[in-house]
């Protein structure tokens, strides 16, 4: 694992550094979380975005309810 330095300031960190506390984590635990999660969220994306053309045509909506027939119970 490689170690990378950042600034920011110090009362932002203090409590960056409390609420991980509270949540039995560190900071550093919460950063490596969100740096996984913006480093995939390219892919998260592509990857919906290709389940989506893939069922583009294959995904039949039925006719429009009438307000009456939303409302049946």
């Amino acid at each position: 694992m490689k170690n990378i330095t950042l600034s920011a300031d110090e009362h932002l960190i203090t409590a960056a550094r409390q609420r991980a506390s509270a949540e039995h984590t560190t900071l550093n635990e919460q950063f490596r979380g969100w740096l996984a999660d913006y480093a995939q969220r390219e892919q998260q994306a592509a990857k919906a975005l290709a389940v989506m053309r893939e069922l583009q045509g294959k995904v039949r909506v039925g006719r429009k309810l009438t307000r009456e027939e939303m409302n049946e119970r």
